[in-house]
């Protein structure tokens, strides 16, 4: 799957403009301007579209669990990829959102598709596993969708919760 799609799709999901986009590759350690940003969430069929380079994906998705979770001090800082797949993309993902197994197939069920938990757990371990299995662009479409009908309704509910 494009990098811009999943940049679009983040966007999407929590609301957020160009900006927080940029806070979130910040957070990271990694600063590129808003003109780059705003040519990486363009369709690939709108003049100025840019495609997300991979090192960029990799500091964002970083970023994205910084902001989500917070900053672990008693750590050692996390490596960021700089050759980003579907898998990693799915595992980073993942934990931003502190998602269990369990989570994901809820997800992917709400979106009519349907995996196994041998399935899903071969997707989330390291290539070099025996049982790895590598996550295709229909997967990752439909977990996105997903994710962001479920982030997209809690965040409706809260407003009317308040």
């Amino acid at each position: 799957m494009m990098n811009n799609d999943v940049l679009r799709s983040v966007r999407y999901m929590l609301n957020l403009h160009n900006d927080h986009l940029l806070a979130i590759l910040a957070q990271a350690e990694m600063v590129i301007s808003p003109q780059e940003m705003a040519a990486f969430v363009k369709k690939d069929d709108e003049p100025g579209y840019l495609p997300c380079p991979d090192v960029v994906m990799g500091y964002f998705l970083h970023g994205l669990i910084i902001h989500k979770r917070g900053k672990d001090n008693d750590r050692p800082a996390a490596k960021v990829e700089r050759k980003i797949d579907n898998n990693i993309i799915l595992k980073k993902l993942r934990v931003a959102f502190a998602l269990k197994t369990d989570d994901i197939q809820a997800i992917l069920q709400s979106q009519d598709f349907k995996v196994s938990q041998p399935e899903l757990t071969a997707m989330l371990r390291a290539p070099e596993h025996k049982n790895f299995r590598p996550c295709g662009d229909q997967f990752l479409r439909y977990f996105l969708k997903g994710l962001a009908a479920r982030l997209r309704r809690s965040g409706a509910d809260a407003a009317i919760a308040h």
